[in-house]
């Protein structure tokens, strides 16, 4: 996290721990509804339509998300490694230019825009939860799973729900379950990163990936090393059966700890 700016950090923090407002402004929605309303049988959108008394307040609060997820992806992108950062921001945008639209575009109003915003929401939503989990995973392993976890629920639900296999959970419910895992895992990517960003650069650990690479590495340098010494063992035995004397600078390699004494020489 060196070399991140410690005030960009804690703001794209902030904007993605921010998108959890949807939660609250949807449940404030649902309570005001003026006719029945359920999670599992009525959509998100139906809480922004007209027949909603909390419709501009719904609306709005999708607008707001797009703005928080964008904001929150544009500060954090020196955070993310690897080649999946590239994608990171293109998928995420995709989401949030499609919340947006969602918001907008009620979906009373024009409805082919208002399907687009969702479809690009949703589908960039998971797709990006998982590139964001191996663009994580270098600085921490189990936030990278968990966030691999989320998009894969919220992949698999998009297409249980662009599909119309939503008998099990109904449509509210199969949406949802597309829908929530994206605030949820950027908010818990934002407190993650956040929380890395201030810890001592002593305090941090080498993931489990790495130590095992080190070790990897480690073995192969002792492996190189007993070779070589190996080999010079071997060419100094054979230069003694011979009574030619190796040619290496006028000197043998004092340093070889699998050297051979050195023979007397004979007047």
């Amino acid at each position: 996290m060196g070399r991140v700016n410690q005030t960009r950090l804690r703001w794209g923090a902030c904007a993605w721990l921010l998108t959890l407002q949807f939660f609250v402004v949807e449940a404030v929605a649902e309570s005001r509804f003026a006719g029945p309303y359920s999670r599992a049988g009525d959509v998100i959108s139906a809480l922004g339509a007209a027949d909603s008394p909390a419709r501009q307040l719904m609306n709005a609060s999708f607008v707001l998300q797009g703005a928080l997820i964008l904001a929150g992806t544009l500060l954090l992108r020196p955070a993310l490694l690897r080649g999946a950062a590239q994608a990171v921001p293109v998928l995420l945008g995709a989401a949030a230019l499609g919340v947006l639209l969602v918001g907008v575009f009620p979906l009373d109003g024009n409805a082919t825009l208002h399907a687009i915003g969702a479809v690009l929401y949703l589908v960039g939503g998971g797709l990006g939860l998982i590139a964001l989990a191996y663009a994580v995973r270098p600085r921490s392993e189990a936030l990278g799973s968990a966030l691999a976890l989320l998009g894969l629920v919220g992949t698999a639900a998009t297409v249980l729900f662009l599909t119309g296999v939503t008998s099990y959970l109904g449509d509210g419910g199969t949406e949802r379950a597309a829908a929530y895992v994206l605030p949820v895992g950027l908010a818990l990517a934002g407190a993650a990163l956040w929380w890395l960003g201030r810890r001592p650069a002593g305090d941090v650990r080498p993931s489990r990936r790495e130590e095992r690479e080190l070790e990897r590495a480690g073995r192969a340098e002792q492996d190189r090393r007993r070779d070589e010494a190996l080999e010079a063992a071997a060419r100094r035995r054979e230069s003694d059966a011979t009574g030619v004397r190796p040619v290496d600078g006028g000197h043998e390699d004092e340093s070889d700890p699998w050297a051979a004494p050195p023979a007397r020489r004979r007047d």
